[in-house]
């Protein structure tokens, strides 16, 4: 049995413009002019669930940087609740933390949040996903529109053109969900049929019972795209009950998921890289804080992984 190809390509990114960590008008998030000593810097940090075992991994990457920096972090799980996220954020802007690290569970929803870091002069950081308003310093994100489009291109090549596939989608307002979204469909629009699309919000629950009903309306369906692993562990109990022959295809490279393909039930995962994610959100925070110039967009590839 071969291994996983979980071997990555290098980190690399795309620097839209240079920043540091200054709150508006050149202050330091101090509030006082020029670079702020990032030695023992404390980290506020809102994850949208520590439900899904990644985005634990990303959680636990931030932490252990922190540390290994003589920094800390205080954690705080939304439970994929956006308006339980816009409240941690605002208990951790009193806090008196010197930057705050955002997985948003709806790209949208946060965004006052976002605001009300600013007016505080709290640089914000993202990661995994974007906001759609407000001033945020950096964002650290997988190419999620070529994950898409590699995940299209694997069901194509794996079940021919012309195939039928179902798509699970996650969290509506989560950017990482229309960007996958975007990539999968600017292949599978023109080389695949999707017969069904439906969201199951980055859940294993809700994406067992989401594809239990789209293979009852749709009984000849070849393949599942799942917009996470998760879902796609979530609409493997579904097929393995159906007693159907699907190829199912996730998104995140979860331990789950790469169990799953070395044990040959799910067939492939666009994985990404939460490790690294974690270490250069908090590198970037304690550059920004010590006043150097930081990437204000760092963009990580993502790998599509098979058993074979």
């Amino acid at each position: 049995m071969k291994k996983l190809l979980v071997v990555f390509l290098s980190i690399f990114a795309v620097i839209v413009s240079g920043c540091s960590l200054n709150a508006p008008g050149g202050e330091s998030s101090s509030g006082s002019q020029g670079s702020q000593d990032s030695e023992g810097i404390k980290i506020g940090l809102s994850m949208s669930t520590l439900n899904n075992p990644w985005f634990v991994t990303l959680k636990d990457s931030v932490v252990d940087t922190a540390e290994k920096n003589s920094g800390t972090v205080e954690v705080v799980d939304a439970q994929n609740d956006s308006a339980k996220q816009t409240n941690d954020i605002e208990d951790l802007l009193q806090k008196e933390i010197d930057v705050l690290l955002i997985n948003p569970t709806d790209s949208a929803a946060i965004s006052p949040a976002v605001q009300s870091a600013n007016s505080a002069g709290i640089p914000v950081i993202t990661i995994d996903r974007s906001v759609d308003e407000g001033d945020v310093e950096a964002l650290i994100v997988s190419d999620n529109v070529k994950g898409g489009e590699e995940a299209a291109k694997y069901l194509v090549e794996t079940l021919g053109e012309g195939a039928k596939i179902a798509e699970l989608e996650g969290i509506a307002g989560a950017s990482a969900t229309r960007d996958r979204g975007e990539g999968f469909h600017s292949i599978a629009d023109s080389q695949l049929e999707v017969v069904a699309k439906q969201a199951a919000d980055f859940d294993r629950t809700k994406a067992l019972t989401v594809t239990e009903n789209i293979l009852q309306a749709n009984p000849d369906i070849q393949g599942i795209f799942a917009q996470n692993d998760e879902m796609a562990l979530g609409a493997l109990q579904a097929v393995q009950a159906s007693g159907k022959d699907i190829v199912i295809i996730g998104f995140d490279g979860s331990e789950d998921a790469f169990k799953a393909i070395e044990a040959g039930d799910l067939q492939a995962t666009i994985a990404q890289q939460p490790v690294e994610m974690g270490q250069i959100a908090v590198e970037s925070a304690i550059d920004g804080i010590d006043g150097k110039t930081i990437e204000k967009e760092v963009i990580i590839p993502t790998k599509l992984t098979t058993k074979e």
